[in-house]
């Protein structure tokens, strides 16, 4: 799959809407914008981790939002407003890079299947929004937080 290596290139459509959330320090973690970002219930229930591919995810775990921002934070870290991260929240509209959609596709349910990738795929997958419009190569989602992974 296509984790993020580096801040991906997104686009904003309307307002922006951000939430400060501190981040789960039980393993190391380096977080880039563009991140979605999970409660795992199996890990820490109040704290976000970053979702990956390797992330296994239960129905339980919950989707919070998009980094806003890079971050990284160390296992020795305090869980503390200074290990927090913003995260694009309900109902800000990212535009993803992506050629996965056209706008046939309008008002799906959309996935991440890594931390780089749309997907139409809810196994094992975070539900992040819906397909709002598809426009210069981008793919405009409105998301939709919090929202329990109902598609594990």
């Amino acid at each position: 799959m296509a984790n993020l290596t580096a801040n991906a290139y997104l686009r904003i459509l309307g307002e922006v809407h951000t939430e400060l959330w501190i981040l789960d320090v039980s393993a190391a973690q380096t977080l880039y914008k563009g991140h979605p970002m999970i409660i795992d219930q199996s890990e820490d229930t109040v704290n976000l981790r970053g979702y990956v591919d390797a992330t296994v995810v239960a129905a339980t775990d919950v989707f919070m939002g998009i980094a806003a921002e890079p971050k990284t934070v160390a296992t020795s870290a305090l869980e503390t407003l200074e290990n927090g991260i913003e995260i694009y929240v309900w109902p800000t509209i990212v535009g993803f890079p992506s050629a996965v959609y056209t706008n046939a596709d309008l008002g799906a349910t959309i996935y991440m299947s890594d931390s780089a990738v749309l997907s139409a795929t809810a196994a094992d997958n975070p539900q992040i929004g819906k397909l709002l419009r598809v426009e210069g190569g981008f793919c405009y989602v409105q998301l939709i937080t919090p929202q329990v992974c109902t598609g594990a």
